[in-house]
């Protein structure tokens, strides 16, 4: 039996350390016998006979634009089964100006408000706050979060656009407060999956730096979104 074929692709900004990031799960999906190509661009996603080889795509892209015809081939692969997982702006922050990849995604981060004057982290200039994120009813009996609680981060919080095709595994609340142009909290997805076609979709929005990805329940969460996205699941 042939091994699983793991297809990493990333690429962007060198602010979030993509390398290191990447090679962080590559090492994860080499102990679960995948095969792991790497790709330092988006360019693969058009040659149409290799990505039908293709069990997962791990993207890690910030920002960028994408051709056509490399959208055209990632769409296709993912609905004829091939799994698509990422997280942050590797994956929710990725090809903005396309309507057609965001549709697939099934959300875009929009903006991560700061705590701003009246915050503990007022001086922070990273603007991170410490937010809770929130495991759902669905999401306590979803695979990817069995056994996982609530848990606190400090990072950027991300205020996410979506639609309501997503299983939205884990969320977390931006409060209101006085400098803020919203007048109640608002409830956002940080942890979704979304299926398309005969394929699978994860995607986390926690993950602005190492730090962030070395937290227990992120990289596990990570690591069980990878396998559950692989084409035909593998939790």
């Amino acid at each position: 039996m042939s091994a699983r074929r793991a297809l990493i692709v990333r690429g962007g900004g060198d602010g979030y350390r993509i390398v290191e990031a990447t090679e962080m799960f590559r090492s994860f999906l080499d102990d679960h016998g995948f095969d792991v190509r790497v790709e330092e661009s988006h360019a693969i996603y058009a040659d149409r006979e290799e990505m039908a080889r293709i069990d997962l795509v791990v993207q890690c892209v910030t920002g960028c634009e994408i051709s056509d015809e490399a959208l055209r081939g990632l769409r296709e692969a993912v609905e004829r089964g091939t799994g698509l997982a990422g997280w942050h702006r590797g994956i929710a922050d990725s090809y903005r100006n396309s309507s057609d990849y965001l549709q697939l995604i099934g959300g875009q981060l929009a903006t991560h408000p700061a705590a701003g004057a009246d915050g503990q982290e007022q001086d922070r200039p990273d603007e991170t706050v410490c937010y809770t994120v929130d495991v759902t009813d669905i999401g306590r009996s979803h695979e990817i979060m069995s056994g996982l609680e609530d848990f606190t981060l400090r990072t950027e919080q991300y205020w996410v656009l979506t639609d309501d095709l997503n299983e939205v595994l884990a969320t977390s609340t931006l409060p209101v407060r006085p400098h803020r142009p919203w007048h109640r909290p608002v409830t956002t997805p940080a942890v979704w999956t979304r299926e398309w076609g005969q394929g699978r979709v994860f995607v986390a929005a926690p993950g602005h730096n190492l730090r962030v990805l070395r937290d227990v329940s992120v990289r596990t969460i990570i690591e069980r979104g990878m396998l559950w996205a692989s084409r035909g699941g593998a939790l």
